[in-house]
């Protein structure tokens, strides 16, 4: 069998993988990329760009919603199929543009998993790839749920899809994907049922603001059910079935679809990793501070697969130019975890910053919160939103921001300013001097870290 040779092989094609790839070929290195699906990766593809546009529907409804008879005086209908097709503007042509782009860097494309052999070299397409250095950006996938009928289950792909809302619905797991698409589906009238193990949603998030979520949540008419573990998937005529425990009983309930929200895991049983020494745990490939492999020094893995990162575009696109780089250069850059805020676009959204505060107060001596409900200000009560609220973490010594805990309509762009602020070290009394838009929730923000009578 004959072997093609480059200087590094890429597996995976989405931004991490791009970006890498890019790096070395720019610097003249023979590159080429493998991927199973579609070129462009997850992002652009089937997930946060197209989630963005199916979900300022949701919202429309939800704010209409909020104002029917405050001036909205017959909430909107949504044609889904012309939203649906609304979508595939932004999706459809990333995958041949992806390609184009890449061909005409000179890198060559490769439409499979690849299987590692050996410590230097895959087997793709039948054509074994012999390479000095490997990327290893292969992403997340669904977690798997070994329960009996798990194949019935649907996942975010089907849910970005979807021809029809449908009439009811099953979300197993409440973290981002669960509780995103459980709001988009109740804000278009579908009846959703959300089933979660532990005994609250969004572990990483504010409690006290999480608390508040559901209770709005739950107006919409979303049942939450905790600590509650599936059992069973069964296929009836028109619906599926879900049997599970809770409090040693076992329930049932019918919905038309069942989505698996259980979460992600990296994305390399395909692999075989082990077959070159790649070690690998639950957090993926397990990397040094260059993105390089601690166990393969020709390896490289970057984005979500790697064991240094969240699953966000922005850092995938950092890790891609650091291994890129460090396999040019030599190991040169390090990756440094950046503040990285985070969040989730319900209605109204949860947004976080920094740290928690309990990490706050492991942390520094003395921490002071600064916590409130401001359903009663001013841009809640325009728009007739059921909740407003925020947690704001200030070491007190330094009087420096530490961390930010937002509940909002606008929290996903408000959240970037207490990000810059944090950032660049910024006190409170140096915020509160910002001169914001007015009237905004830019500018609540300083009314958040004010001291209360």
């Amino acid at each position: 069998m004959e072997t093609i040779y480059y200087d590094v092989f890429v597996i995976g094609s989405g931004i991490a993988g791009q970006t890498a790839a890019k790096a070395c070929t720019k610097k003249g290195l023979k590159v080429a990329i493998a991927d199973n699906r579609i070129y462009g990766g997850t992002c652009a593809i089937r997930g946060c760009d197209p989630k963005k546009v199916l979900m300022q529907f949701a919202d429309l409804m939800q704010k209409s919603s909020q104002l029917k008879d405050l001036g909205v005086t017959e909430v909107p209908k949504i044609d889904w199929k012309t939203v649906q097709k609304f979508k595939t503007f932004f999706t459809q042509p990333v995958p041949l543009a992806t390609e184009e782009d890449l061909s005409q860097l000179g890198i060559d494309l490769y439409h499979q998993s690849p299987k590692f052999i050996s410590k230097n070299e895959v087997l793709v397409e039948g054509k074994t790839i012999t390479a000095d250095k490997f990327v290893i950006a292969t992403g997340l996938l669904p977690r798997p749920l070994n329960i009996k009928g798990s194949n019935l289950l649907k996942t975010s792909d089907a849910l970005l899809n979807m021809k029809s809302i449908p009439n009811s619905a099953v979300f197993i797991g409440s973290g981002y994907v669960g509780m995103e698409f459980s709001y988009m589906l109740a804000a278009m009238g579908c009846k959703v049922t959300l089933i979660e193990l532990s005994d609250q949603p969004l572990a990483p998030f504010d409690a006290f603001l999480v608390d508040k979520l559901v209770k709005v949540l739950e107006k919409m008419g979303i049942t939450f059910i905790f600590q509650a573990k599936p059992l069973a998937i069964e296929k009836l005529k028109k619906n599926v079935k879900l049997t599970y425990e809770k409090d040693g009983e076992e329930f049932t309930l019918k919905a038309r679809k069942i989505f698996n929200t259980s979460g992600r895991v990296p994305a390399i049983k395909k692999l075989d990793v082990e077959q070159a020494d790649i070690k690998a745990d639950a957090t993926g490939i397990i990397v040094n501070d260059y993105m390089q492999s601690t166990s393969h020094s020709h390896v490289y893995a970057c984005g979500d697969v790697s064991s240094k990162s969240l699953p966000l575009t922005p850092l995938s696109g950092l890790q891609g130019y650091i291994a890129g780089h460090n396999i040019v250069n030599g190991n040169t850059k390090t990756f440094e975890d950046p503040l990285v805020p985070s969040i989730v676009f319900t209605h109204p959204q949860l947004a976080m910053v920094g740290y928690s505060e309990a990490e706050a107060k492991s942390r520094y001596k003395n921490i002071k919160v600064y916590k409130g409900d401001a359903s009663k200000w001013y841009n809640a009560k325009k728009e007739n939103a059921e909740v407003y609220a925020y947690k704001i973490l200030v070491n007190e010594r330094t009087d420096t921001i530490v961390g930010a805990h937002l509940l909002s309509n606008q929290a996903n762009e408000t959240i970037n300013i207490l990000t810059m602020a944090i950032n660049t070290g910024m006190t409170v009394t140096e915020f509160k001097k910002q001169i914001f838009t007015y009237p905004s929730y830019s500018n609540d923000l300083k009314s958040m870290l004010k001291d209360k009578d």
